[in-house]
């Protein structure tokens, strides 16, 4: 286990980094619209293996009563704050079955900032699928600089466990993830669910530094773009 406003909504999120921004008048109308920056994680695996659930924890910090198979794409996000600045991470949920993908799948994995693979630890046929979603992911041009991590869900369910966690830890291994077991169900997991988007923002944050010399008027509207920073006191 690693370290660590609300909304759930339609998928129309913005597409670059930064939340949208409005023509640029002055000085003080900038700093106001790079307050608040947003990164993009994706939760990818098979059906049932508790994606939303990770995500409704997440963001709500809640286990949902009902689910029903996520059809197409959802997303919602949550506002933390690393350091002093708030950031929105906005984690997207996509189906896991083929038939409610194909549509979606190119809009899924745009503008991409991290990845979360998710496997159940009871269904070992779940765990062997992670290589077909890594190939997935990397089909779409998702740049191997990317974080991804891996999460293994339902570890509350002990008695039923069939993946363990050193084959998991050595798959994790092989392709530069982190591991994380948790369960989206156990009220008492719910700190390790936290680490799970926590330990990505950080990560991220930490990489992508917005710059005031990287701030560019087109047209007459600000387009922001990336600097990099590696320097960072966050704790997570």
């Amino acid at each position: 286990f690693l370290l660590p406003s609300l909304s759930s909504q339609s998928v129309q999120p913005p597409t670059s980094l930064h939340s949208r921004t409005p023509t640029c008048a002055s000085t003080s109308s900038l700093d106001t619209s790079i307050q608040t920056r947003i990164f993009k994680i994706i939760v990818i695996g098979d059906s049932n293996v508790g994606k939303t659930c990770l995500t409704f924890r997440f963001t709500g910090g809640s286990f949902p009563d009902k689910t029903e198979a996520t059809i197409g794409v959802d997303f919602r996000e949550k506002a933390v704050e690393i350091e002093g600045e708030t950031i929105k991470v906005q984690v997207w949920d996509t189906a896991g079955q083929e038939r409610f993908r194909k549509s979606m799948v190119e809009h899924y994995y745009r503008n991409v900032h991290a990845v979360v693979f998710v496997y159940d630890v009871t269904k070992m046929a779940s765990f062997r699928n992670l290589q077909t979603w890594i190939e997935e992911c990397n089909g779409h041009r998702v740049s191997a600089s990317v974080p991804r991590v891996l999460v293994g869900n339902k570890c509350d369910l002990v008695d039923q466990i069939q993946v363990p966690s050193n084959m998991a830890l050595k798959f994790a291994d092989s392709h530069n993830m982190l591991l994380f077991e948790t369960s989206a169900k156990d009220p008492k997991e719910s700190q390790n669910v936290d680490s799970i988007f926590m330990s990505l923002a950080c990560r991220l944050k930490a990489q992508k530094s917005l710059l005031y010399r990287d701030v560019e008027r087109e047209d007459g509207r600000v387009r922001l773009t990336q600097g990099t920073e590696t320097k960072t006191n966050c704790p997570c």
